[in-house]
């Protein structure tokens, strides 16, 4: 028994709103979701929903999982970046230097992500969404490899990175130094079971991996909120 990423999550002040902006640029079709936000449904076999969820409170520090798109020329590259700009993107200055290839923009919300440029290897054949890129530590790389039942693809110099056995998007962890985690991280992954799985069973295997229960004010809810070694919280949702 392995949960299976079934989401990747963001918090929203205006859920609808984002969620246009990304159904626009990744071209998947939006569907309802069971937790009064909004959900954008798989683009393939190996994809993952992404889902935006209601909150109060802007974003004010930047995320620790961002979105690295990929290209396939420097025209389709650039055409990315028109198309993000004409649905309310903005360019963004996050440190990035004037050599380096990738663009990095911002959706209506401000959350980051890369649009990288053509040729690169380490996102070959990954699909559109070419990697979850993280903020983390090895340790937290190992963790979800166990996790997931994902494959280690890299492993140097305290980077790290997972790919499903199915291909599909990597997730990768960048190693020290590691940003100040200030509050709860408004992008979280969400996990899932099948239906006859033993869901306190996954939450003991991984809690015997490094997890921890944690409490964010969920109160009364149907799935258990849980953080990984870094601290980074993400839920096991529902078998479903």
């Amino acid at each position: 028994m392995t949960s299976r990423l079934f989401a990747v999550s963001f918090d929203a002040g205006e859920p609808l709103r984002v969620a246009r902006f990304w159904s626009g640029l990744l071209g998947r079709e939006m569907g309802d979701d069971p937790y009064d936000g909004v959900t954008m449904l798989p683009g393939d076999s190996t994809g993952f929903r992404v889902r935006f969820l209601p909150v109060e409170g802007r974003k004010v520090t930047q995320n620790p999982i961002h979105f690295d798109l990929t290209s396939s020329s420097p025209e389709d590259q650039q055409r990315t970046v028109d198309r993000a700009l004409e649905l309310g993107g903005r360019h963004i200055d996050v440190g990035q230097r004037p050599e380096e290839g990738h663009v990095v923009l911002a959706d209506p919300e401000g959350n980051e992500f890369c649009v990288i440029e053509a040729g690169n290897n380490f996102l070959a054949d990954c699909g559109f969404i070419g990697a979850l890129s993280c903020d983390g530590s090895q340790a937290v790389g190992y963790f979800w490899s166990e996790a997931l039942g994902w494959p280690l693809v890299w492993d140097q110099d305290q980077e790290t990175a997972i790919q499903s056995p199915h291909g599909g998007t990597k997730i990768a962890w960048g190693g020290p130094p590691l940003n100040e985690k200030i509050g709860k991280n408004r992008v979280h992954l969400d996990l899932t079971l099948s239906v006859d799985d033993d869901r306190e069973a996954e939450v003991d295997r991984l809690l015997s991996l490094g997890a921890t229960r944690i409490d964010i004010g969920q109160g009364d809810v149907d799935w258990v909120v849980l953080a990984d070694p870094d601290g980074n919280e993400f839920c096991l949702l529902p078998p479903r």
